[in-house]
Protein backbone atom coordinates (compact mmCIF):
# COMPACT_ATOMS: atom_id res chain seq x y z
CA UNK A 1 0.00 0.00 0.00
CA UNK A 2 2.01 3.05 -1.35
CA UNK A 3 0.93 6.78 -0.15
CA UNK A 4 -1.44 9.05 -2.10
CA UNK A 5 -1.39 10.46 -5.86
CA UNK A 6 1.94 8.21 -5.85
CA UNK A 7 4.99 9.84 -3.92
CA UNK A 8 7.07 7.85 -2.41
CA UNK A 9 5.60 7.16 1.14
CA UNK A 10 7.05 9.21 3.78
CA UNK A 11 8.20 8.81 7.96
CA UNK A 12 4.37 11.01 8.57
CA UNK A 13 2.91 8.09 6.42
CA UNK A 14 4.07 5.49 8.70
CA UNK A 15 3.25 7.61 11.88
CA UNK A 16 -0.49 8.16 10.83
CA UNK A 17 -0.45 4.26 9.83
CA UNK A 18 0.90 3.44 13.20
CA UNK A 19 -1.12 6.34 15.04
CA UNK A 20 2.26 7.49 16.80
CA UNK A 21 4.79 10.48 16.61
CA UNK A 22 7.26 10.84 13.97
CA UNK A 23 9.73 10.93 16.73
CA UNK A 24 8.64 7.27 17.73
CA UNK A 25 9.06 5.84 13.91
CA UNK A 26 12.52 7.57 14.09
CA UNK A 27 13.15 5.60 17.54
CA UNK A 28 12.31 2.95 16.33
CA UNK A 29 14.30 2.61 13.00
CA UNK A 30 17.40 3.61 15.31
CA UNK A 31 16.69 0.15 17.50
CA UNK A 32 16.34 2.58 20.78
CA UNK A 33 15.32 0.45 23.96
CA UNK A 34 13.09 3.82 25.01
CA UNK A 35 10.16 1.88 22.94
CA UNK A 36 7.52 -0.42 24.27
CA UNK A 37 7.36 -3.61 22.53
CA UNK A 38 3.87 -3.72 21.38
CA UNK A 39 4.20 -0.07 19.83
CA UNK A 40 7.60 -1.11 18.50
CA UNK A 41 5.32 -4.16 16.40
CA UNK A 42 3.06 -1.29 15.27
CA UNK A 43 5.35 0.69 13.90
CA UNK A 44 7.16 -2.09 11.72
CA UNK A 45 3.39 -3.10 10.52
CA UNK A 46 2.71 0.21 9.12
CA UNK A 47 6.39 0.03 7.80
CA UNK A 48 5.36 -2.89 5.98
CA UNK A 49 1.73 -1.21 5.13
CA UNK A 50 2.75 1.99 3.52
CA UNK A 51 6.06 0.31 1.69
CA UNK A 52 8.34 2.93 3.39
CA UNK A 53 12.32 2.62 2.60
CA UNK A 54 11.52 -1.06 3.68
CA UNK A 55 15.01 -2.08 2.41
CA UNK A 56 16.82 0.76 4.16
CA UNK A 57 14.41 0.06 7.31
CA UNK A 58 15.30 -3.61 7.58
CA UNK A 59 19.27 -2.68 7.14
CA UNK A 60 19.07 0.09 9.85
CA UNK A 61 17.00 -2.85 12.50
CA UNK A 62 19.88 -5.63 11.68
CA UNK A 63 22.62 -3.58 11.99
CA UNK A 64 21.78 -0.54 14.63
CA UNK A 65 24.47 1.26 11.85
CA UNK A 66 23.63 3.20 8.18
CA UNK A 67 27.09 4.92 8.17
CA UNK A 68 25.41 7.66 7.54
CA UNK A 69 25.21 11.76 8.50
CA UNK A 70 22.71 14.14 7.60
CA UNK A 71 23.28 17.19 6.57
CA UNK A 72 20.89 20.33 6.23
CA UNK A 73 22.21 23.38 4.96
CA UNK A 74 20.64 26.47 3.10
CA UNK A 75 21.61 29.72 0.56
CA UNK A 76 24.21 27.28 -0.72
CA UNK A 77 23.98 30.12 -3.60
CA UNK A 78 26.61 31.79 -1.39
CA UNK A 79 29.88 31.34 -1.11
CA UNK A 80 30.48 30.06 2.95
CA UNK A 81 27.51 28.02 3.60
CA UNK A 82 28.31 26.30 0.40
CA UNK A 83 32.28 25.92 1.33
CA UNK A 84 31.01 24.81 4.77
CA UNK A 85 28.47 21.97 2.87
CA UNK A 86 31.55 21.06 0.56
CA UNK A 87 33.89 20.60 3.26
CA UNK A 88 31.41 18.92 5.56
CA UNK A 89 31.03 15.78 2.78
CA UNK A 90 34.31 16.04 2.41
CA UNK A 91 35.07 15.14 5.95
CA UNK A 92 32.37 12.69 7.10
CA UNK A 93 33.69 10.69 3.74
CA UNK A 94 37.49 10.69 5.44
CA UNK A 95 35.61 9.53 8.59
CA UNK A 96 33.89 6.66 6.59
CA UNK A 97 30.27 8.45 6.44
CA UNK A 98 28.63 8.78 3.70
CA UNK A 99 26.81 12.43 3.86
CA UNK A 100 23.20 13.34 3.30
CA UNK A 101 22.50 16.56 2.42
CA UNK A 102 19.40 18.59 2.24
CA UNK A 103 20.19 22.20 0.63
CA UNK A 104 17.42 25.01 1.64
CA UNK A 105 17.01 28.71 0.15
CA UNK A 106 16.45 28.92 3.65
CA UNK A 107 15.03 27.46 7.42
CA UNK A 108 12.30 29.55 8.13
CA UNK A 109 8.74 28.09 8.51
CA UNK A 110 8.45 24.46 8.27
CA UNK A 111 11.50 24.13 6.28
CA UNK A 112 13.90 22.90 9.07
CA UNK A 113 11.45 20.04 10.27
CA UNK A 114 10.64 18.64 6.77
CA UNK A 115 14.21 18.20 6.28
CA UNK A 116 14.76 16.46 9.73
CA UNK A 117 12.04 14.05 8.59
CA UNK A 118 13.28 13.45 5.08
CA UNK A 119 16.84 12.96 6.37
CA UNK A 120 15.35 10.16 9.61
CA UNK A 121 13.57 8.55 6.87
CA UNK A 122 17.32 8.06 6.00
CA UNK A 123 18.29 6.45 9.04
CA UNK A 124 21.18 8.72 9.50
CA UNK A 125 23.18 7.89 12.86
CA UNK A 126 23.89 11.92 13.63
CA UNK A 127 23.02 14.92 11.88
CA UNK A 128 24.66 18.31 11.19
CA UNK A 129 22.57 21.60 10.56
CA UNK A 130 24.11 24.92 8.99
CA UNK A 131 22.58 28.00 10.48
CA UNK A 132 22.73 31.19 9.31
CA UNK A 133 20.15 33.24 10.73
CA UNK A 134 18.68 33.59 14.38
CA UNK A 135 15.08 32.05 13.47
CA UNK A 136 16.94 28.99 12.43
CA UNK A 137 19.05 28.82 15.30
CA UNK A 138 16.60 28.53 18.24
CA UNK A 139 14.87 25.95 15.93
CA UNK A 140 17.63 23.87 15.34
CA UNK A 141 18.35 24.34 19.20
CA UNK A 142 14.83 23.10 19.70
CA UNK A 143 15.03 20.08 18.16
CA UNK A 144 14.60 16.95 20.25
CA UNK A 145 15.91 13.85 18.53
CA UNK A 146 17.31 10.91 19.72
CA UNK A 147 20.72 11.09 17.35
CA UNK A 148 23.24 13.75 17.86
CA UNK A 149 23.20 16.85 16.17
CA UNK A 150 25.80 19.42 15.26
CA UNK A 151 25.42 23.30 14.94
CA UNK A 152 27.59 24.89 12.48
CA UNK A 153 28.03 28.22 11.31
CA UNK A 154 26.56 30.92 13.57
CA UNK A 155 27.59 29.76 17.03
CA UNK A 156 29.24 30.76 19.78
CA UNK A 157 31.85 30.30 21.73
CA UNK A 158 31.91 26.97 24.53
CA UNK A 159 28.05 26.55 22.75
CA UNK A 160 28.09 22.75 23.29
CA UNK A 161 27.82 20.38 20.61
CA UNK A 162 28.67 23.26 17.65
CA UNK A 163 32.20 23.89 15.29
CA UNK A 164 32.52 27.17 13.99
CA UNK A 165 35.17 29.95 13.20
CA UNK A 166 35.61 32.62 14.99
CA UNK A 167 33.78 35.31 13.12
CA UNK A 168 34.09 38.32 15.59
CA UNK A 169 38.08 37.49 15.97
CA UNK A 170 38.01 37.80 11.95
CA UNK A 171 36.99 41.27 11.94
CA UNK A 172 39.14 42.12 14.34
CA UNK A 173 42.29 41.76 12.47
CA UNK A 174 40.69 43.19 9.59
CA UNK A 175 40.35 46.57 11.97
CA UNK A 176 43.32 45.95 13.87
CA UNK A 177 45.27 45.94 10.51
CA UNK A 178 43.44 48.69 9.14
CA UNK A 179 44.80 50.62 12.23
CA UNK A 180 48.21 49.94 11.54
CA UNK A 181 48.17 51.29 8.69
CA UNK A 182 47.24 54.80 9.92
CA UNK A 183 43.72 54.87 9.58
CA UNK A 184 41.07 56.28 11.79
CA UNK A 185 37.63 56.61 9.81
CA UNK A 186 37.01 52.81 8.63
CA UNK A 187 33.65 52.28 7.49
CA UNK A 188 31.92 48.84 7.52
CA UNK A 189 29.20 47.10 5.00
CA UNK A 190 27.76 44.13 7.11
CA UNK A 191 25.75 41.24 5.99
CA UNK A 192 21.84 41.16 6.81
CA UNK A 193 21.85 41.41 10.51
CA UNK A 194 19.53 38.82 11.24
CA UNK A 195 22.58 36.89 9.88
CA UNK A 196 24.35 35.61 13.20
CA UNK A 197 27.59 35.45 11.45
CA UNK A 198 26.80 39.25 10.00
CA UNK A 199 26.16 40.60 13.56
CA UNK A 200 29.26 38.75 14.93
CA UNK A 201 31.74 39.95 12.06
CA UNK A 202 29.96 43.50 13.20
CA UNK A 203 30.68 42.55 16.70
CA UNK A 204 34.33 42.36 15.52
CA UNK A 205 34.77 45.97 13.84
CA UNK A 206 32.90 47.27 16.98
CA UNK A 207 35.37 45.82 19.34
CA UNK A 208 38.87 46.54 17.16
CA UNK A 209 37.74 49.86 17.69
CA UNK A 210 36.29 50.24 21.30
CA UNK A 211 39.90 48.42 22.53
CA UNK A 212 41.41 51.56 20.96
CA UNK A 213 39.04 54.28 22.79
CA UNK A 214 37.87 54.95 19.16
CA UNK A 215 34.39 55.49 17.60
CA UNK A 216 33.76 53.05 14.40
CA UNK A 217 33.19 54.98 11.33
CA UNK A 218 29.99 54.85 9.14
CA UNK A 219 28.07 51.77 8.78
CA UNK A 220 25.67 50.42 5.95
CA UNK A 221 23.66 47.17 5.53
CA UNK A 222 24.02 45.15 2.70
CA UNK A 223 22.93 41.29 1.65
CA UNK A 224 26.13 39.78 0.67
CA UNK A 225 25.73 40.80 -3.26
CA UNK A 226 28.53 42.42 -5.32
CA UNK A 227 25.20 44.98 -5.87
CA UNK A 228 24.71 46.31 -2.19
CA UNK A 229 28.39 46.60 -1.90
CA UNK A 230 28.33 48.72 -5.04
CA UNK A 231 25.19 50.71 -3.50
CA UNK A 232 26.78 50.91 -0.09
CA UNK A 233 29.97 52.23 -1.87
CA UNK A 234 28.52 54.94 -3.48
CA UNK A 235 27.55 56.56 -0.30
CA UNK A 236 30.95 55.60 1.83
CA UNK A 237 32.70 56.98 -1.30
CA UNK A 238 30.89 60.28 -0.57
CA UNK A 239 32.39 61.05 2.63
CA UNK A 240 36.03 61.90 2.08
CA UNK A 241 36.85 61.19 6.04
CA UNK A 242 35.86 57.47 4.85
CA UNK A 243 39.40 56.26 4.49
CA UNK A 244 39.25 52.34 5.20
CA UNK A 245 36.39 50.01 4.53
CA UNK A 246 35.59 46.41 5.78
CA UNK A 247 33.26 44.81 3.71
CA UNK A 248 31.38 41.41 5.04
CA UNK A 249 32.26 38.96 2.53
CA UNK A 250 34.47 39.57 -0.69
CA UNK A 251 31.24 40.25 -3.07
CA UNK A 252 30.36 43.02 -1.50
CA UNK A 253 33.87 44.01 -1.08
CA UNK A 254 34.16 43.74 -5.35
CA UNK A 255 30.92 46.04 -5.28
CA UNK A 256 32.79 48.75 -3.22
CA UNK A 257 36.02 48.44 -6.13
CA UNK A 258 33.21 49.41 -8.72
CA UNK A 259 31.60 52.26 -6.62
CA UNK A 260 34.80 54.10 -5.86
CA UNK A 261 36.59 53.60 -8.88
CA UNK A 262 33.21 55.32 -10.49
CA UNK A 263 33.68 58.10 -7.63
CA UNK A 264 37.59 58.45 -8.27
CA UNK A 265 38.36 57.67 -5.08
CA UNK A 266 41.52 55.29 -5.76
CA UNK A 267 42.16 51.65 -3.94
CA UNK A 268 44.44 51.44 -2.22
CA UNK A 269 45.82 54.97 -2.24
CA UNK A 270 43.59 57.28 -1.14
CA UNK A 271 40.62 54.13 0.39
CA UNK A 272 41.64 50.92 1.59
CA UNK A 273 39.48 47.61 1.21
CA UNK A 274 38.90 44.25 3.07
CA UNK A 275 37.01 41.63 2.40
CA UNK A 276 35.75 38.67 4.58
CA UNK A 277 35.96 34.80 3.12
CA UNK A 278 39.18 34.77 0.77
CA UNK A 279 36.87 33.49 -2.01
CA UNK A 280 39.24 31.63 -4.98
CA UNK A 281 38.87 34.71 -7.00
CA UNK A 282 39.45 37.62 -4.28
CA UNK A 283 43.39 37.16 -5.34
CA UNK A 284 42.19 38.28 -8.87
CA UNK A 285 40.49 41.80 -8.42
CA UNK A 286 42.15 44.61 -9.37
CA UNK A 287 44.06 44.83 -6.92
CA UNK A 288 44.16 41.60 -4.86
CA UNK A 289 41.65 42.30 -2.09
CA UNK A 290 43.29 41.56 1.34
CA UNK A 291 40.50 39.85 3.06
CA UNK A 292 39.81 37.32 6.47
CA UNK A 293 40.44 33.40 5.23
CA UNK A 294 38.36 31.08 6.94
CA UNK A 295 39.47 27.64 7.05
CA UNK A 296 36.39 25.49 5.91
CA UNK A 297 38.24 22.60 5.61
CA UNK A 298 38.97 22.58 9.56
CA UNK A 299 35.12 23.40 10.39
CA UNK A 300 33.87 20.13 8.39
CA UNK A 301 36.72 17.91 10.12
CA UNK A 302 35.73 19.73 13.51
CA UNK A 303 31.52 19.53 12.90
CA UNK A 304 32.31 15.64 12.15
CA UNK A 305 34.65 14.74 15.21
CA UNK A 306 32.10 16.46 17.35
CA UNK A 307 28.96 13.56 15.74
CA UNK A 308 31.48 11.09 15.82
CA UNK A 309 32.48 11.15 19.54
CA UNK A 310 28.91 11.83 20.11
CA UNK A 311 28.02 8.32 18.90
CA UNK A 312 30.33 6.88 21.23
CA UNK A 313 29.03 8.35 24.01
CA UNK A 314 30.89 11.56 25.02
CA UNK A 315 28.64 13.81 26.85
CA UNK A 316 28.37 17.76 25.44
CA UNK A 317 31.72 17.89 23.67
CA UNK A 318 33.21 21.14 22.96
CA UNK A 319 35.32 22.65 20.53
CA UNK A 320 37.52 25.94 20.38
CA UNK A 321 36.21 27.90 17.62
CA UNK A 322 38.34 27.97 14.28
CA UNK A 323 40.54 30.92 13.87
CA UNK A 324 40.76 32.39 10.71
CA UNK A 325 43.62 34.63 9.32
CA UNK A 326 44.19 37.60 7.84
CA UNK A 327 45.62 37.48 3.77
CA UNK A 328 46.93 40.70 3.09
CA UNK A 329 47.27 42.02 -0.32
CA UNK A 330 47.45 45.18 -2.91
CA UNK A 331 44.04 46.69 -1.60
CA UNK A 332 44.84 48.47 1.64
CA UNK A 333 47.95 50.52 2.21
CA UNK A 334 49.50 53.32 4.51
CA UNK A 335 46.66 56.24 5.21
CA UNK A 336 47.75 59.52 3.53
CA UNK A 337 47.85 62.01 5.59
Amino acid sequence: MGSARGRAPSMADVAARAGVSHQTVSRVLNGSPMVRAETRARVLAAIELVGYRRNNAARMLATNRSGRIGLIAAHLDHYGPSMIAVSLQQAGHRAGYDVSLVGLPDLRGDALGSAVDRLLGESVEAMVVAVAQREAMTRTLDLDLDIPVVVVQGVSRDQPMAAGIDQTAGAELAVDHLWHLGHRRIAHVTGPLDWIEATQRRDGWCLGHEHRGARPGPEIVGDWTARSGYQAGLALGADPEVTAVVAANDAMALGVFRALHELGRRVPEEVSVVGFDDAPQSAYYWPGLTTVRQEFSRLGEAAVDLAVRSLRGESSPRVDLVVPELIVRASTALAVR
